[in-house]
């Protein structure tokens, strides 16, 4: 097994560990409905980084960072308790942005639609600037009548 399967293992479940413990034990009230998408590990497995999503609004999203900081402590140790490697990562606590950047190409893509309906609405019952045909063919009438004169 090679470091960066071994470092993608622990991050999967420090990802499990942290959730769980979150969900169970931990009770501070300022922390709100946390959901932790993703986890990553350093190659050394010295350091986590864990990302996390929180339904509400920047207040609220201020408030369960600062529980998740206050919790680092007891979220840490627990990972050291159920992973069973010898030094266990330090935590790092970062707000997911994927949300935010799906919500903004939501928006675009609703942008895009308008914009091509309102295309589609227009050209609606148009003919075309020119012949509907631009391409020239070859006149095989023509040779057919120069042929009988």
């Amino acid at each position: 097994m090679t470091d960066t399967a071994r470092a993608r293992k622990l991050a999967d479940r420090i990802r499990v560990v942290v959730a769980e413990t979150l969900q169970r034990r931990i009770k501070d009230p300022r922390l709100g409905y946390v959901t932790i998408t993703d986890t990553r590990v350093t190659g050394d497995l010295r350091e986590a980084t864990v990302f996390y999503t929180v339904f509400g609004d920047e207040e609220e999203r201020a408030a369960s960072a600062a529980a998740l900081e206050s919790a680092k402590g007891v979220l840490r140790s627990e990972v050291g308790r159920q992973t069973g490697v010898r030094f266990t990562p330090t935590l790092t606590f970062v707000l997911d942005a994927v949300p935010d950047t799906a919500r903004t190409i939501d928006d675009l893509l609703a942008k895009a639609r308008a914009a091509d309906a309102q295309v589609r609405e227009s050209a609606a019952g148009k003919g075309y600037a020119g012949e509907a045909d631009p391409y020239r063919k070859p006149a095989a009438h023509d040779d057919e009548e120069s042929d009988e004169a």
